[in-house]
Formats: C-alpha cells, sequence, structure tokens
C-alpha cells in the first residue's frame, strides 16, 4: 500500500509518498501539464504496482488532475480544506504551512484516520454531462437576472418608453428590438414595417399588433433624457441586450440537451424517476440529479443524503444546552436546488402544501418550514431511486397513513 498526499495549485502541484508505516518515500514537485502528471504517475508506479493500492489524498473533488487520478484506478479522498486545517493546527500550532509539509499532512491523514472518511466515486458520464450542464446553466440564470437588472435601470434612466412599450423585457422580442434600437431616438425613426420585422423574426405571434403597441408608447409623451446621456448609454444598452440574446439562446441550447439526457431515447436511468417528481422541470431535476450523482453506495441512507444536501438539522448539546441548528457544512449547490425544489412542489402536491402548512402552523418561519419540506422530499428521492419506481401522490399518501406493524 501507497499513501499520497498532493497539495493542488495551478500550475504545479506538491506531492508527497508515503509508506504504510509513515516513512516517507519520496517528496516531488508535479507541474500541472499532462508530462507533469505523468511523471507522478511514474514514481507512484516504481513505489507501489498496484494501482488499487494506492491511496490519494488531496482538497479538490473535481478537475483535469482528480479525473486524472482516477482513470489511473488509485483511491481518491477529497478532504474538506477545513478538516484538513484542523488536522494542520494539531500538527503544527505555530501556524507554518508550506505547499510540501501540506502535502505530507495530507497523506498522513490517511495514514491515521482513513476510516473517517469516504472515497470518491465516480459518476457515469452521462451524470458527468448533466451536472456540468447544470452548473453552467444556473450560473448562466443568475447572469441573467444580474444583466436584466442593469437593463432595466439604464432603460429607466434614458430609454423609459421601452420599458411601456416592452412589458416582458427579458423575452427575446423585446431584448431584439432594443439591439436594433437602443435609444427613443432611434426607434422613433424606424417604419412600421421595420417594427414589425424585428418582432416577426423573433416568432412573435402578433407582430403587427407588438409593433402598433410599441408605436403608441413611442408617441406618448414621456420623460426625455438629454440627447447626449441617451447617446452615450445606447451602446450599454444595446450590449446588454445582446448579452441576454446570448444567453437566451445558449440556455435553451443546454435545456434541450438536459431533457435528451434526462428523458429521452438513451437519457439517464434516473431521469424518469427525478421528472415524476412535483415540483421539478428538466432544468431542476438536472440539477438534483448532477449533485446527487448516480452512485447508489455513496448514500446508503436517506440520512446521508440529507446530510449531504445541508437540508437535515445539526443538534448541538453540552450539558443542559441544546442547540438545533441548520447544516452549514453540505453541497450548497444541491442545498439551493432542494429548496426551489421545495418551494415549487407547494402548488403541485397536496401532500407537500399541507406538510408546509403544519410546519408553519407548529411556529416555524418560512425558510425553516422550506428546509423541512425540502429534507422530506430528499427520503422520498431517496427510495424512488433505490427501487427505480416513478413518483405517484396516492401510493406516498397511502404510505404515510399505514400503521406500523408492532415488532414480533
Amino acid at each position: 500500500m501507497l499513501l499520497v498526499g498532493i497539495d493542488w495549485a495551478e500550475e504545479a502541484h506538491a506531492a508527497c509518498l508515503l509508506d504504510p508505516g509513515g516513512r516517507v518515500v519520496r517528496r516531488l514537485g508535479v507541474a500541472h501539464s499532462r508530462a507533469g502528471l505523468g511523471a507522478l504517475h511514474a514514481a507512484i508506479a516504481a513505489a507501489e504496482s498496484e494501482p488499487g493500492a494506492v491511496l490519494v489524498a488531496l482538497e479538490r473533488a473535481h478537475g483535469l488532475l482528480v479525473g486524472s487520478l482516477l482513470e489511473a484506478g488509485y483511491v481518491v479522498y477529497a478532504l474538506n480544506p477545513k478538516s484538513v486545517d484542523r488536522y494542520r493546527a494539531r500538527e503544527r500550532t505555530s501556524g507554518a504551512k508550506t505547499d510540501p509539509a501540506d502535502a505530507e499532512l495530507l497523506a498522513r491523514v490517511l495514514l491515521t484516520d482513513r476510516d473517517r472518511h469516504r472515497p470518491l466515486l465516480a459518476d457515469s458520464a452521462a451524470a458527468q454531462e448533466v451536472r456540468s450542464l447544470a452548473r453552467d446553466d444556473e450560473r448562466a440564470a443568475r447572469d441573467q437576472r444580474r444583466l436584466l437588472n442593469r437593463l432595466r435601470q439604464d432603460l429607466l434612466d434614458v430609454f423609459p418608453q421601452a420599458l411601456a412599450a416592452l412589458p416582458e423585457l427579458d423575452a427575446p422580442t423585446a431584448l431584439a428590438f432594443l439591439a436594433r434600437w437602443p435609444s427613443a431616438d432611434e426607434a422613433k425613426r424606424a417604419g412600421a414595417d421595420e417594427l414589425a420585422a424585428v418582432f416577426r423574426a423573433q416568432h412573435h405571434g402578433w407582430p403587427d399588433r407588438a409593433a402598433a403597441r410599441v408605436r403608441a408608447a413611442l408617441d406618448a409623451p414621456a420623460l426625455a433624457a438629454p440627447a447626449h446621456l441617451a447617446r452615450a448609454k445606447a451602446g450599454t444598452v444595446r450590449l446588454l441586450a445582446e448579452q441576454l440574446l446570448l444567453l437566451h439562446r445558449q440556455r435553451a441550447a443546454w435545456e434541450a440537451r438536459l431533457r435528451e439526457l434526462l428523458a429521452g431515447p438513451e437519457g439517464h436511468p434516473d431521469g424518469e424517476v427525478l421528472l415524476s417528481l412535483p415540483g421539478l422541470d428538466a432544468r431542476l431535476a438536472a440539477r438534483v440529479l448532477g449533485e446527487v450523482g448516480d452512485r447508489r453506495e455513496r448514500f446508503p441512507t436517506p440520512s446521508a443524503l440529507q446530510c449531504y444536501a445541508g437540508t437535515a438539522p445539526v443538534t448541538r448539546a453540552s450539558g443542559k444546552a441544546r442547540v438545533v441548528s441548520s447544516r452549514l457544512a453540505c453541497n450548497r449547490a444541491l442545498r439551493q436546488a432542494c429548496l426551489q425544489w421545495a418551494f415549487c412542489s407547494l402548488s403541485r402536491s397536496a401532500w407537500a402544501r399541507a406538510f408546509y402548512d403544519q410546519q408553519r402552523g407548529g411556529g416555524k418561519p418560512h425558510f425553516k418550514a422550506l428546509r423541512a419540506l425540502a429534507n422530506r422530499w430528499l427520503e422520498v428521492l431517496h427510495a424512488l431511486l433505490r427501487t427505480g419506481r416513478v413518483y405517484d401522490e396516492a401510493v406516498h399518501q397511502a404510505n404515510r397513513t399505514k400503521p406500523v406493524r408492532p415488532a414480533a
């Protein structure tokens, strides 16, 4: 057996190899390149010929380095940086820190406390693609909201007629209009046919009617910004509109791909289960699947999944003091997705609505009641993924009301 600690960096990594007795076999610096990783694998092979007997610890769970280690067949442990910091304080009370010393520390964590940590389990290629697309889509959604708020504020300052003419500012038709005519003066010079053509190009249902509404808004009396400020802001308005159009097209392409991965003929086996749950559309189901993954052994119990998602509470008790609080150490992307799932399920599941109302009636505020509902949904999800069944509200309600048989 060989224990390997790697202190990750962008350009070069520090590595330390230990034998089972804790003796340092070798220290080396590894460039973050194909040649550098090849040298690392060669050094490991020289010390241990069986890849399955090589245990590697580092503070990352994703990336090209982690992928290379998993592909080589090593047992990889992604340690929480906060936990590693506690080990460092135990080993070096002076606070000293160097990359080679941290690499040795990571290897020694496996030497002394390996049973307290779980190795990484690589998901299937489909699950990895779902996770990557879902994370990018969620980040793009945040960018959309930020850019849309900026666009609205700029229009209030120099082109308020656009807000009256285009009530759905995030629609592609409105964004295409602003990309073409980013100021009131430019829009007023456009003819009715030009206006209708822009709406028609975006497949608007009533392009002539939309053009007439825009013309009426432009001709109505309104506050006007000074000409020099309107000219100065026109470029910004056009830029924001084009950015939002590009984000809209890319997110639509991502959503189509996610639907293929979840519900297509060659979709992920868990896709049907997730899409059957109230409150989960393609995007939100992909976020949940991507973070949960498809390695069942990662979460042997519902509690393990709930703790990973951060919906299970944490109890701190000492003497007569007892405090129950929310869990901070968790997969925050999964927690946020589950909270959104719980909120969306309120209008789609009678059971979810009743459970939420019961929590609120017991004195819990909105967020705590929502987190409690998300915690229950994860329990349901764990059972469905284990059995491969789709969700059925009637079956769920019957199971909840079924009397518990006494133990024999």
